[in-house]
């Protein structure tokens, strides 16, 4: 007879976790918050373990939480995870006032945030095999969607006289 339950917000595959009211402003958090956007878990983990910002901490500990929801509540694999996002908010603002010289007061603003994680299991590729053998590799200039072209024949640098020498 109660109320009917809310359906999920998230995918399937997917999990979050939400840090509210931390402090520090959401400028600085963002930019603790771009190191892991788009990475594996993992990665992202390694990055802020040895980020110097004091804020990198509290970023990881919202991070393992996702993680740990991922895995427990959703029975995600956890080696297959990507931060899909990373958000930042505006939480309310301290103001507070310091004594100025002939007295006057001056008001200063302290910031805080809320921070909210989304992890996604990637789909497991149809060929994938444990070492990764077989796997055609992309060169480094080529864009993604772009086909890769084969080198022209000849194309390669043909050795000559050393720059600047006459």
């Amino acid at each position: 007879m109660g109320k009917p339950t809310r359906p999920r917000s998230l995918a399937d595959t997917e999990a979050k976790a939400v840090l509210r009211g931390l402090r520090t402003s959401p400028r600085k958090l963002n930019l603790v918050a771009q190191l892991i956007r788009g990475r594996k878990v993992g990665d992202a983990l390694a990055q802020l373990k040895f980020c110097h910002r004091r804020i990198a901490g509290a970023v990881k500990k919202a991070l393992e939480s996702a993680v740990a929801n991922a895995e427990t509540n959703h029975e995600l694999d956890v080696d297959r995870l990507v931060v899909k996002e990373a958000t930042v908010g505006r939480a309310l603002v301290m103001r507070r006032f310091k004594a100025r010289a002939r007295g006057r007061g001056a008001r200063i603003d302290k910031p805080l945030s809320h921070l909210t994680v989304r992890v996604a299991e990637r789909p497991a590729p149809a060929g994938e095999t444990a070492g990764g053998e077989g796997r055609a590799r992309r060169p480094r200039s080529a864009k993604p969607g772009q086909p890769v072209r084969a080198k022209k024949a000849g194309s390669a640098r043909r050795p000559g006289p050393a720059r600047g020498a006459k």
